[in-house]
């Protein structure tokens, strides 16, 4: 949507002082208070009719697994984090691409954001792919990696893991797959019911960027702003 909400805000704020600082002319008072009445009413219609703004992105599988133990330093934690998760097993020859397009266009746009994660499962053979991939995705500005995480585990255990979503999608012989998922911080994958594409939009093709421009980053956007106004509520309810 083009109007954001700030820009609203601005537009009220200038109705306001029209308000104030006006002749003192009954029918110009009138004719503002009936304004001031009728356009919150209208920028909130606006809002509601947007898709998957100002809501829930719903949950498609509830309480999927917490990650295998990481068999080469510490292991990350699904639970109380927003996770983009992804599965390349023993499969990193194709994935360049697929980095530098979630690098660019998601992580380096939300990686600052609180409890905001990437997590990649791979073969824990593949330790040294990984260090040469980072090279990569650091390459230019120096992007802060710190977030982007790697579970070096068993191809038995990427399997398991990966059907605990519960998805249509299959891994591929080297227990790899394109597709990247949001899990929320109750270790509940979120997407969508109602894609004008596919109907259930479970995850995105991180090797179209089409896709990750048009879908995944409004996604992302919602679960972060879900959590923002649930702790601003949070925070308000304890200060009474």
């Amino acid at each position: 949507m083009s109007l954001g909400i700030s820009k609203v805000t601005q537009i009220y704020k200038a109705v306001l002082t029209a308000f104030f600082y006006m002749r003192k002319n009954d029918i110009y008072k009138k004719i503002v208070l009936g304004i001031l009445f009728v356009f919150p009413l209208l920028v909130y219609l606006f809002f509601a009719s947007g898709k998957n703004n100002f809501a829930k992105l719903p949950i498609l599988t509830t309480s999927i697994d917490e990650l295998p133990e990481n068999l080469i330093g510490s292991t990350p934690q699904l639970k109380e984090h927003i996770t983009i998760l992804g599965y390349w097993g023993g499969s990193l020859e194709n994935k360049k691409a697929e980095a530098l397009n979630l690098n660019e266009k998601i992580y380096k746009r939300f990686y600052q954001f609180d409890d905001f994660q990437f997590v990649i499962l791979v073969d824990s053979s593949r330790e040294n792919q990984v260090e040469e991939l980072k090279k990569d995705l650091k390459e230019g500005v120096g992007t802060d990696l710190s977030r982007w995480n790697f579970v070096y585990t068993t191809t038995e255990e990427i399997k398991t893991h990966f059907k605990s979503l519960k998805t249509p999608f299959s891994l591929d012989e080297s227990h790899s797959a394109p597709f990247v998922f949001i899990v929320d911080k109750d270790r509940n994958l979120r997407g969508r019911n109602d894609d004008e594409d596919t109907g259930t939009l479970y995850g995105f093709d991180a090797r179209s960027v089409a896709q990750i421009n048009k879908k995944m980053i409004d996604d992302v956007k919602v679960i972060l702003a879900e959590y923002r106004l649930a702790l601003k509520i949070y925070n308000t309810q304890r200060n009474k």
